[in-house]
């Protein structure tokens, strides 16, 4: 077992073992449930229990007093394997995995929760997702997603371009939340899609009873057999289980770090609105792409060194130098308000340009776009020739670079594919029902 230290030697005195049913006597406070095993990198001041409410908690182990009710045996994952057969009226959908919250089962009866690896994984506690389509799909890496690189960009593009290519009708992708909306803008600008692709995850895992996983599954499920064909976030629309947004791709931002409806559209509205796996467009913009409008391409070319720097108060030139000398290809610079930055990074910024390094200018503000073009600093900063990123979130302008890059070196190109509305990524207008969504 994992535990360690303190913790180790208590249960080891007390004769308890992972999966044995204990009560834990602590300042006249009883708690009782089954032994869990803890990470590797855990302390070893704690002792996990799963109780009967279906939540795990951690109780300190100082001054408590350790009772075993009866041995159990360690979690294991005990779950019959599941026939899938395929129903010859139904759909086609594929599931790609690439890990995060959402790719992960829980045996209920003994608590264990385990990594999913296949679509079949996903089906074991999900099989109400078989009523709605015929499910294939594999998983193609099983990393947290701030371990999300440019590399396992391209391979998930070409992942779901042979699935596509073999005849699936839609494509759903499983990715951790953190950086989801990077992968989401990346696909956007790889692929062009005459199917809909969907990408989903889960803020609460599959283990508590607030999980968000299986409405998130069923309705990019539902999104995937829709006329919506294009890359979109479907994540929940609100803190309760009513229904799911689908967000474009290259518009849509987490936004809190635990709420299940962390995920919003900025500077535009969602596309659609799911509820129970049936689609309502609601966009209010210039439309979608629909089913079958579009031929299918791979555009996978990225250009991995790219910065993304955000510009703070005391900043140096020495930052933009340092990326110049490393050899870096391009910039994205998140500067204040309308697009500033003090006017001691100017030096280095003309000096990006004499080097042939774009550097685009974004907002740090959510909501709004840049324009250089107000103050005399903007006016410096168009003259050293900084690209304006418009209204485009840094995160998505860091993949368009990279995606630009990897596509030409020319600077007039870079800075023309940058001001370019490729993938849905530049809104002419902003509104404040945006803001107030």
């Amino acid at each position: 077992m994992n535990y360690r230290g303190s913790a180790k030697k208590l249960l080891e005195s007390s004769g308890i073992s992972i999966g044995d049913l204990i009560l834990i006597e602590k300042d006249d406070v009883n708690y009782q449930g089954m032994v869990l095993d803890r990470s590797a990198d855990a302390d070893d001041q704690h002792i996990v229990l799963k109780m009967d409410s279906g939540y795990n908690i951690g109780v300190n182990i100082s001054n408590s007093n350790l009772k075993l009710l009866e041995k159990g045996e360690k979690p294991k994952l005990d779950l019959k394997p599941l026939v899938i057969k395929e129903d010859p009226d139904k759909k086609d959908i594929s599931i790609i995995s690439t890990g995060g919250t959402v790719a992960s089962i829980i045996d209920y009866k003994t608590g264990a929760v385990h990594p999913a690896f296949t679509a079949e994984d996903l089906l074991i506690t999900n099989p109400e997702l078989l009523d709605m389509a015929n499910i294939k799909g594999k998983a193609i890496c099983n990393i947290l997603s701030e371990n999300m690189k440019p590399e396992y960009w391209v391979k998930s593009a070409r992942s779901i371009y042979d699935e596509i290519n073999e005849g699936a009708y839609g494509v759903v992708v499983a990715h951790g939340t953190d950086t989801m909306h990077y992968t989401a803008a990346a696909l956007s600008f790889m692929l062009e899609t005459p199917v809909p692709i969907v990408i989903t995850g889960a803020q609460r895992s599959s283990d508590r009873p607030s999980s968000d996983a299986f409405l998130n599954l069923l309705n990019s499920v539902g999104a995937a057999k829709s006329d919506l064909a294009e890359v979109t976030v479907c994540m929940h629309a609100g803190s309760d289980d009513t229904y799911c947004y689908l967000h474009r791709g290259t518009k849509v931002r987490k936004m809190h770090t635990s709420r299940r409806d962390t995920f919003r559209s900025i500077n535009t509205t969602p596309l659609a609105r799911m509820k129970e796996g049936e689609i309502e467009i609601i966009t209010s913009g210039k439309g979608y792409k629909s089913r079958g409008t579009v031929e299918l391409k791979l555009n996978d070319y990225l250009e991995p060194d790219v910065a993304f720097i955000k510009s703070f108060p005391g900043i140096t030139g020495e930052i933009i130098d340092y990326h110049l000398d490393k050899g870096y290809k391009g910039i994205v610079l998140e500067g204040t308000g309308l697009g500033h930055c003090p006017d001691q990074l100017i030096p280095s910024l003309e000096r990006a340009a004499d080097y042939q390094v774009p550097v685009v200018m974004t907002s740090q503000c959510m909501y709004g776009k840049v324009n250089m073009n107000v103050y005399s600093t903007g006016r410096r900063l168009i003259k050293a020739g900084v690209i304006s990123g418009g209204d485009m979130l840094g995160e998505t302008a860091y993949v368009k670079l990279s995606w630009a890059l990897g596509h030409c070196e020319k600077l007039e190109e870079v800075k023309k594919i940058m001001e370019t509305n490729i993938a849905g990524e530049i809104e002419e207008k902003s509104s404040l029902d945006y803001f107030l969504q």
